[in-house]
């Protein structure tokens, strides 16, 4: 089973380390994030949330594909964990403007697009965790 550990640390200027590794990672993660959604906006328009819906599904992958390889492969350490998946992955996708899209759709009246974004990131993110997951193990 998987465990995944809290980003506090034990003390000392590790800490210092840590946080910045952190917040490094979530301004380039933040950067791509609102790439993606304008080259969204601009290549299919906004009636759905595309952007998002891309940034939460690969999110997914390549953050099955991060914890795979701390606890499959055991190749890189806590450093590598907190840059690309609690900085980076944590900016780049974002459960918080998906849940708005989604009330925003449902009070426009398109319930069936609201219904198709909630099942659409709920299940591709969920799948593309497990494909990362799964692809790291072979």
């Amino acid at each position: 089973m998987l465990q995944i550990n809290s980003a506090a640390g034990t003390g000392g200027g590790k800490g210092s380390l840590k946080v910045l590794l952190i917040g490094l990672g979530g301004f380039f993660g933040a950067i791509a994030r609102y790439g993606v959604s304008r080259a969204s906006l601009l290549l299919f328009g906004g009636r759905f949330p595309l952007g998002t819906l891309f940034v939460n599904v690969s999110g997914s992958f390549l953050l099955g594909c991060v914890i795979g390889a701390l606890f499959f492969r055991s190749t890189s350490g806590e450093n590598f964990r907190l840059l690309l998946g609690t900085g980076f992955l944590g900016a780049f996708t974002t459960f918080s403007t998906f849940s708005v899209e989604t009330v925003l759709l449902f009070d426009e009246g398109r319930y069936l697009a609201g219904s198709a974004n909630v099942f659409a990131n709920l299940f591709l993110s969920l799948i593309a965790a497990l494909i990362g997951i799964w692809l790291v193990k072979q």
